[in-house]
């Protein structure tokens, strides 16, 4: 094997390999010398196959699988001989005439176009000095978050007063039939079903109609199905609804005691506070970290300066820039943004860009540094989350992973940058600072 430089530009470089013909030769004659005993021919006893005559059925089919093997390894070699860490996967351009090199008259040449990984020295993580942000549950946020979960279990009881109207809220027991000119329609009918004004579950116009109405009541409704109706047939119609109400309920607010807990599958009202503290807990620490988190990445931004591969921050920006000009198509730009011009944006999107680069080289190189892997078992755990996130799906997200090994290693990064800054935080100096739950779950700009 020879390799030559051809180019070498900042952080570009072309390679230039060729793999002798009587290389190429070599190996055909020992690959031949392998299979000839294992084929079974007709016309041959088996083990019998002459070489000559495998070279002629065969040859070229296994000179391909060779010069495949042969630009796999050589160009592997090249990098490891050359000392050239890739920035990405090299982009391989065949030179030679594949015909010849196939029917072995010609080399075997190819070139390599990288970028590689630019020359620095990331910083120490034990030099670093952070400050977590941090909040506990109180009592009051236990409260809240306990009034929610009654307010989701509402109940109603028989409406108050002399011949009780119904409003806005209340719950009715109805019996209807709906007619389409003067004739009931399928699946237009029911007995005993239940109501909630204002819950938006019937057709527009339904509901506002029973406003005022009272138990022992019958009513006629005349509403229009929407044009975009679910079932074609009613589409655009209009009908009447024949109603007859039954009961007429109100809400009645929810005792938080352990009938409550009880009502959600926990058996007291303690074990239900201690749920909710401990989740409420758990949202603040995932909110914690992300602060935490973020006050590293501006640290190691700030440490470090070096010239960056213009194939990867192209490749992040343009990933950026396809979701905002997505966001700009669908009218979801924020404010401030939508107020800028396409020049504005593109610089400022490109320094994100450029960012999300310098800050993924340099956790890679710390990962490195330090010895920082993602094991199988931790890739097959995220891989079996992520399917779980598609109930009745799990075997296609699963299948699709296993053969998409681009779409593994995406899983998989996400893994290893998270590692790397558990080992950050374990060596940092990072104490910690109370805050308020106000400061710790508003929201942080991009950056």
């Amino acid at each position: 094997m020879q390799v030559v430089e051809k180019s070498n530009e900042g952080l570009s470089r072309v390679l230039s390999v060729t793999i002798p013909a009587t290389d190429l030769k070599s190996r055909l004659d020992a690959r031949i010398q392998e299979v000839a005993p294992q084929m079974r021919l007709k016309g041959f006893r088996p083990g019998k196959v002459p070489a000559s005559h495998v070279r002629k059925v065969f040859g070229r089919d296994l000179m391909g699988e060779i010069v495949n093997d042969a630009v796999n390894e050589t160009s592997q070699k090249a990098l490891e001989d050359a000392k050239l860490r890739p920035a990405a996967p090299a982009e391989l351009n065949l030179t030679s005439d594949m015909d010849r090199v196939i029917t072995g008259e010609a080399d075997l040449a190819y070139e390599m176009s990288l970028e590689v990984m630019p020359e620095f020295e990331a910083i120490d993580p034990a030099t670093i000095t952070l400050e977590r942000p941090t909040y506990e549950a109180s009592d009051a946020d236990v409260e809240e978050a306990l009034k929610e979960i009654a307010s989701q279990v509402t109940s109603y009881e028989d409406k108050g007063g002399k011949a009780p109207k119904a409003a806005d809220g209340d719950q009715l027991t109805i019996d209807f039939v709906g007619k389409i000119d003067g004739e009931a329609f399928e699946g237009g009918s029911a007995t005993d079903a239940s109501l909630v004004i204002g819950s938006n579950r019937f057709i527009p116009g339904f509901e506002e109609q029973l406003v005022g109405a009272k138990a022992g009541e019958d009513k006629t409704i005349e509403v229009t199905f929407p044009e975009d109706y679910g079932a074609a047939h009613l589409a655009g119609k209009k009908a009447t609804f024949d109603v007859s109400v039954k009961a007429v309920k109100s809400p009645v607010d929810t005792a938080m005691d352990d009938e409550l807990a009880k009502r959600v599958g926990l058996e007291s009202l303690d074990k239900l506070k201690e749920l909710l503290r401990d989740n409420l807990n758990q949202q603040y620490a995932r909110a914690s970290r992300f602060k935490l988190k973020r006050a590293l990445l501006d640290v190691l931004d700030e440490k470090h300066s070096f010239d960056l591969p213009p194939k990867m921050v192209e490749a992040e920006f343009d990933g950026i820039w396809t979701q905002v000009q997505a966001d700009k198509d669908a009218g979801r730009l924020p404010e401030e943004d939508a107020k800028k011009s396409e020049k504005a944006l593109r610089e400022e999107y490109r320094k994100i860009a450029e960012r999300r680069v310098r800050l993924g080289l340099v956790l890679a190189e710390i990962g490195r540094a330090n010895d920082v892997v993602v094991t199988d078992q931790e890739l097959s755990q995220a891989i079996m989350a992520e399917a779980r996130n598609y109930p009745g799906q799990e075997r296609e997200v699963l299948d699709f992973y296993r053969q998409n090994p681009n779409a593994a290693a995406s899983m998989r990064a996400p893994i290893y940058e998270e590692k790397v800054c558990d080992l950050i935080f374990d060596k940092a100096k990072v104490t910690d600072k109370a805050i308020s739950k106000d400061e710790l779950l508003a929201e942080d700009e991009e950056g």
